[in-house]
């Protein structure tokens, strides 16, 4: 992953120096030949680095999106610190993302540091030596029955435990059970009425039957699960609840409401996976 940038000297003098990391942040990114999209993944990547150049852990899950960086120094980079700081932060996220996903990131600060140092706004790069991820970690293990049955008794909304209680029971991968649309599902029998995006039928328990039902509230039409807001007007119909106006939630999302909330459930305070939640042999 790395930026086409124009020469750094031609573009900025070296005298106009940012104090901070996410002045020069947006300065990089200004120069960047990126789409917007691949501009916002980057802005993304580049703010979670600023918690470990001070020593603290980044926020996980949907608290990392919009959450408001420290003020760090760009000539923290550096500080004899930064590069142990840095190789215990890849090694702590390697642990809760997979391979590809840390190498993005570390790749966006490493085009960024080499951009500051052409410009003389700082001198090393504390990423020297840091290896990318060559592997994805091991899966991990699939929730425990302890652990199974305290998500089954928390606070959770309904749509959650629907939806976490229909992927555990059908084993279906997280997106085909979220592109279910509700007239696909047969409550009585319990499962989808044909197969359902990955090549068969998803199948379900009574008492899934029971939670899809309540969900539902008489909807026969649009997504299954919904997000809480209504749909921004580019959404594609498809995705779009034609009653309530709401958009299909995303597997994101999704992803980031599981480990948030299980957070309080771990013991370690990371929370867990939604492949945890489906680590069963299919059905």
């Amino acid at each position: 992953m790395s930026a086409i940038l124009p020469p750094a000297a031609s573009r900025i003098p070296a005298s106009i120096r940012p104090v901070e990391y996410a002045v020069g942040v947006d300065r990089y990114l200004a120069e960047a030949t990126l789409s917007g999209s691949s501009r916002r993944v980057y802005k993304i990547s580049l703010t979670s680095w600023c918690w470990p150049l001070v020593g603290q852990r980044p926020p996980t899950g949907r608290f990392r999106r919009g959450a408001v960086p420290p003020v760090v120094p760009l000539a923290l980079l550096d500080d004899r610190a930064a590069r142990a700081r840095l190789a215990v932060a890849v090694a702590d996220r390697s642990g809760q993302a997979d391979s590809r996903t840390v190498n993005r990131e570390l790749s966006a600060l490493r085009s960024a540091i080499g951009w500051w140092q052409d410009l003389g706004w700082i001198s090393t790069d504390p990423t020297a030596g840091l290896r990318h991820s060559e592997r994805a970690a091991e899966p991990p293990p699939a929730l425990s029955p302890e652990q199974l049955a305290a998500l089954w008794r928390s606070d959770a909304s309904l749509r959650e435990h629907a939806f976490w209680r229909l992927l555990y029971d059908s084993a279906a991968p997280a997106p085909a059970v979220l592109a279910l649309d509700v007239s696909q599902l047969d409550l009585a029998a319990g499962r989808t009425k044909a197969p359902a995006g990955y090549g068969r039928p998803i199948a379900w328990t009574a008492g899934t039957s029971d939670l899809l039902g309540w969900l539902l509230a008489g909807r026969i039409l649009g997504p299954v699960f919904l997000t809480g807001r209504r749909a921004p007007g580019r959404a594609a119909p498809a995705d779009v609840c034609p009653l309530t106006g709401r958009a299909r939630l995303s597997y994101r999302r999704a992803a980031e409401i599981f480990t948030a909330h299980t957070s309080a459930l771990d013991p370690a305070g990371r929370g867990w996976t939604l492949h945890q939640l489906r680590s069963r042999r299919p059905k």
